[in-house]
């Protein structure tokens, strides 16, 4: 796969839909041209103390940013007609799924492809574990700052285009 958009996103709380954070890393014809991060205001707005020790992020690092739809529509010229990547894609096509629900936006089914299902067939019981962390160091990827939503986007990049 050459062309693709690798995406992360980071969750304020349980719900799907309380995105906080969104990194895309865009790939054209096997090599990096483009990096997005943005903050978002996530709805609904609270904190799960545990997703702030993960990624790190407060209220008060999105309370004055734009809300999904906004973001998104910066996002839409930069995607559009590629597949997207991302490690454990269920959580993050089912993030995207529900924000759009949340927002009544009409969804416009997105390709989407796993590097984490990937690297299983690929690397199967030669890895301890087939986190994102694991497999991007598999992968020569040095992932210093796991869950800041671009570092993981650059990560999954990195993956696909070694094993996709």
């Amino acid at each position: 796969m050459k062309d693709f958009a690798a995406i992360d996103f980071e969750t304020a709380n349980g719900y799907r839909s309380s995105v906080c954070s969104v990194g895309i890393v865009i790939v054209r014809d096997g090599c990096v041209q483009d990096r997005f991060y943005r903050l978002i205001h996530p709805v609904p707005n609270y904190y799960n103390p545990m997703n702030t020790r993960i990624h790190g992020l407060t209220r008060d690092d999105t309370d004055s940013a734009d809300y999904f739809p906004e973001v998104w529509a910066s996002v839409v010229p930069k995607i559009e007609g590629l597949p997207l990547v991302a490690h454990n894609s269920s959580f993050d096509e089912g993030c995207l799924k529900a924000v759009f629900e949340r927002f009544e936006m009409d969804y416009p089914r997105y390709e989407f492809h796993c590097t984490c299902r990937a690297s299983r067939r690929v690397f199967g019981h030669a890895l301890v574990n087939h986190k994102l962390d694991t497999v991007a160091k598999k992968c020569g990827f040095n992932l210093d700052n796991h869950h800041n939503a671009l570092a993981d986007a650059e990560a999954c990049a990195a993956i696909a285009m070694a094993i996709l």
